[in-house]
């Protein structure tokens, strides 16, 4: 790492995004009349003109050459994975622009939520890289299985990318000379996924039905016994894996050994990266709005966020940055894919939230469940989440627009088909899967790809996308959300 030229890199990053994503999703010319609309709003609001069926076919290219590139040409995918996602995403924009009627809006809704989702994840990598963390203990089953619990934990403090990225490299560190694939799989199935499903922070559907108007602890009490349940029997396997991998060529201090960290000043900018979260008229009432002011695609938040992540940049400690050996190719790798994932996937969203809301009164609570999880581990898990949140009010009556509304749904209301089964617990199935499917493949939640990108910056043995599927999330997660339908969602 060239340490002397590190810090420009970051207003490279900021800079090309925003005006990139802003030459490939283009505004709507027209000004918005009444209330700007929230970006995740769109996904539960389909257009009139509903996109014609096989412009679905760009996002499905993308995900296959996002499983195959690496495995079957990889020298070509290192070099061309940005223009082939972004040219995917350019076809999708195109049509959407020239051909439907309010596609323009649909651009616009989709930017805003994009420039959302790289402004947190892009200032918490920085923030958290300047944060070394020192365990002076050799890796063993139970420390390992310890590190992992925390992560989880604090995953609903700091969300599933902070957590990523602040325990992964020393995580890698205690286990140096004996780290497998596996450790970094359970690492996102754990830390970066299904720890982050008890609070708003943790995980970003959960924190969109927040906006919505679900009460911030009313996750806590509903979701806790199936995350304890699917995080301990992970821990259980992990365990058992862990100890029959043996001690390896171990490289760090057997003997007792305590914890350093360098860079605590990151710990405030972490918090402010945290307080920036809630800066949203929809939580504040008085926090401005600047899409409804001056017609932006990013606000008061964003705007937060990009200047912590420049001040983390500017003040953190450089031994921090170097002890984690910092660089931006995770966030470079994640960015580009990401905006071809949210380009594609819109005509998928919008076909998929029709049919949601034209049956939902046939939808069980199994399928509410089953369909939201499947579709969280390919497809944006927040725009997913808020399809079928939207299509099961609507099966009771409900509006997803009156936050009246949804806190009667989330407090339990008989439902008209089911009488058994009240609608909070729809609303909490929904929930656990959007969060726990988001672990079924590395596009399933940001932090996956930015942990495999870490991993294999390190010469870790990381799975490519197939085999992460067929080999570990498929075999080792499916049992445990089986399991979950059967004890709380078998309706």
């Amino acid at each position: 790492m060239k340490t002397s030229r590190w810090h420009l890199h970051p207003v490279r990053v900021w800079l090309f995004v925003i005006l990139f994503t802003t030459l490939t999703l283009p505004l709507h010319a027209a000004e918005r009349s009444g209330v700007a609309m929230s970006p995740a709003l769109f996904a539960v609001q389909p257009s009139h003109q509903l996109p014609p069926l096989w412009l679905v076919v760009p996002f499905a290219t993308l995900l296959v050459m996002i499983a195959t590139g690496p495995l079957l040409f990889h020298r070509f995918w290192e070099r061309n994975y940005p223009v082939i996602s972004v040219g995917l995403g350019c076809i999708v924009a195109a049509y959407y622009g020239l051909f439907l009627d309010d596609g323009w809006h649909s651009l616009e809704h989709t930017l805003e939520e994009y420039l959302s989702f790289i402004a947190l994840i892009s200032s918490l990598f920085v923030v958290s890289g300047g944060i070394l963390v020192r365990i002076e203990r050799r890796g063993t089953p139970l420390i390992n299985a310890s590190l992992l619990f925390f992560g989880a934990v604090i995953a609903n403090l700091v969300g599933t990318t902070g957590a990523s990225m602040l325990l992964i490299r020393p995580y890698m560190r205690i286990n140096a000379g004996r780290l497998q694939a596996f450790h970094i799989v359970f690492f996102i199935f754990i830390v970066s996924n299904i720890g982050g499903a008890l609070t708003p922070v943790g995980d970003p559907p959960l924190f969109l039905g927040f906006l919505k108007g679900v009460p911030f602890f009313w996750v806590l009490p509903k979701v806790f016994l199936p995350w304890i349940i699917t995080v301990a029997g992970l821990l259980f396997v992990f365990i058992i894996l862990d100890k029959r991998a043996g001690i390896g060529d171990t490289k760090s201090a057997v003997a007792k050994g305590g914890i350093t960290i360098t860079g605590r000043r990151n710990f405030l900018f972490l918090a402010a990266i945290i307080i920036a979260v809630f800066l949203d008229p929809a939580v504040l009432p008085g926090v401005p709005s600047l899409q409804e002011l001056f017609h932006l695609p990013f606000g008061i938040r964003e705007l937060m966020m990009l200047l912590v992540a420049l001040l983390a940049c500017k003040f953190s400690n450089h031994e921090a940055f170097k002890g984690n050996e910092f660089n931006f190719e995770p966030i470079k790798e994640v960015a580009f894919l990401f905006i071809g994932i949210f380009a594609t996937m819109i005509p998928a969203l919008e076909l998929i939230g029709n049919y949601a809301s034209q049956h939902a009164a046939e939808f069980s609570l199994s399928r509410f469940y089953w369909l939201t999880g499947a579709l969280s581990g390919v497809l944006d898990n927040a725009p997913t989440y808020l399809n079928f949140f939207a299509a099961a009010l609507g099966k009771f009556g409900l509006n997803i627009a009156s936050p009246e509304d949804i806190r009667h749904f989330a407090s339990g209301v008989a439902s008209p088909v089911q009488m058994d089964v009240p609608s909070d617990i729809y609303l909490m199935a929904i929930s656990v899967a959007a969060v726990f499917f988001g672990a079924i493949t590395y596009i399933g939640n940001a932090p996956n790809f930015m942990v495999k990108n870490i991993a294999a910056q390190a010469d870790v043995e990381v799975p490519d996308f197939l085999e992460y599927i067929y080999k570990y999330s498929l075999p080792i997660l499916l049992p445990f959300f089986i399991l979950l339908w059967l004890l709380f969602f078998n309706g």
